[in-house]
């Protein structure tokens, strides 16, 4: 039976109990230990596979974690405890490209990380993962065709930037990404390619426009970011993730 990792953010809190509710499906809630902490999950058995959803924004409080307070090791180390068949990052981005205006999901096919924090599982022997390719392609077409068979149209050739956050870019520094390949950019994907890309589990990431890019609004370029607008708009996708989960577990 296909196993699939869920790594989801902003907007996506509900997106366990939406996924069990659309495939009739029972879940259950436990906790996963590694060095880090313990992490939260809720396993869904939609009866085509099994799903682990992980929030990574989870705590121990009614507060979120934020961006730049995230233990990705942990997320990740939970994720690979479940023996997936693939892990699904699902991140809020904020857009530079009028193809993915908010409201639509596209699909990664590459990082711009240049964050100073390293982020590895391997601290005490070298090694180097080699991360020429991040994202699984079949995974990757899949959501593509299931993406632009809702939305009318799928970018599927997304180049990530990586920011840390927690505060929104700069209409410069969006300017500045854009000039080195950027498409969209966001607070969490660059660390979890890095570590998946090190665990040998195939990978796939799918950018949701939750809002456009400092600077890049339409007709207002001074417009400025609300999170909580951001967070609404974010959880306005669910269904469609939910859509490309169901047909990559029938995929596989």
């Amino acid at each position: 039976m296909a196993r699939i990792a869920v790594l989801c953010g902003t907007g996506m809190s509900a997106f366990a109990s939406h996924l069990s509710s659309a495939t009739g499906s029972k879940s259950s809630t436990l906790r996963v230990d590694s060095e880090w902490g313990q992490i939260p999950v809720t396993l869904i058995d939609t009866g085509d596979g099994e799903v682990m959803v992980i929030d990574r924004h989870h705590s121990d409080s009614d507060s979120r974690t934020p961006p730049h307070r995230i233990e990705h090791l942990a997320n990740v180390h939970a994720a690979v405890s479940f023996q997936p068949d693939l892990i699904l990052s699902i991140n809020s981005v904020g857009s530079m490209r009028e193809d993915l205006p908010p409201g639509t999901i596209g699909v990664a096919a590459d990082v711009l990380d240049l964050a100073e924090k390293p982020w590895t599982f391997h601290d005490v022997d070298a090694t180097h993962a080699d991360r020429t390719s991040c994202f699984d392609p079949q995974s990757s077409e899949i959501c593509a065709q299931v993406l632009a068979s809702i939305q009318g149209q799928a970018a599927d050739d997304l180049v990530v930037a990586q920011c840390v956050g927690p505060q929104f870019e700069t209409p410069s520094e969006i300017d500045a990404l854009e000039r080195l390949g950027a498409d969209v950019v966001g607070m969490t994907l660059g660390p979890e390619s890095r570590l998946v890309a090190e665990v040998s589990i195939p990978h796939v990431a799918l950018p949701c426009s939750s809002n456009w890019a400092a600077g890049r609004t339409p007709g207002s370029p001074e417009a400025e970011i609300n999170h909580e607008a951001v967070d609404e708009m974010a959880a306005s996708m669910r269904e469609r993730v939910g859509e490309c989960v169901k047909a990559l577990l029938s995929s596989r």
